[in-house]
């Protein structure tokens, strides 16, 4: 699975958890129903849920009645820390390397640099202030151009 898909897949399977309100080991959902949501192969799931588990955010077992369930509320769970949890995928890239002796080759790595890191910040602060359940609700919508 690339880098680019772990995001999305771990925000709508911590959004599938809370609307099937698996809140305990006993509410669990299997990795196959997860990934028929999503829709992707349970295998993916299995990975992104593991992640997920590392950063405390989802429970989960294995095995025939194996499956995930949230450990914390959807309300407390932002998308900084699920982007955190699965390594990030909002990378843009790194600066190329300049070039000695030319105007823009010497400069240029540092503002490709400044930016790129600019814009990583600028997410960052942006997906701290939507969480899983706003992905339900609906509320991230009012605030997207904010």
């Amino acid at each position: 699975m690339s880098d680019s898909q772990k995001f999305p897949v771990a925000a709508h399977a911590l959004a599938y958890l809370a609307h099937k309100e698996a809140f305990s080991a006993d509410r669990a959902v299997a990795s196959a129903e997860l990934a028929a949501s999503v829709p992707t192969n349970p295998v993916v799931v299995r990975r992104v849920t593991a992640m997920l588990g590392k950063a405390g955010l989802i429970g989960a077992r294995a095995g025939a009645n194996g499956g995930a369930w949230l450990l914390k509320p959807a309300d407390s769970i932002t998308l900084d820390v699920v982007l955190k949890a699965v390594n990030g995928c909002a990378h843009l890239g790194v600066a190329p390397k300049g070039v000695k002796g030319c105007p823009v080759g010497e400069k240029i790595p540092d503002a490709v640099r400044a930016a790129i890191d600019a814009a990583g910040h600028a997410a960052h602060q942006r997906l701290a202030q939507i969480t899983v359940a706003d992905l339900l609700n609906g509320a991230h919508k009012s605030a997207a151009v904010a």
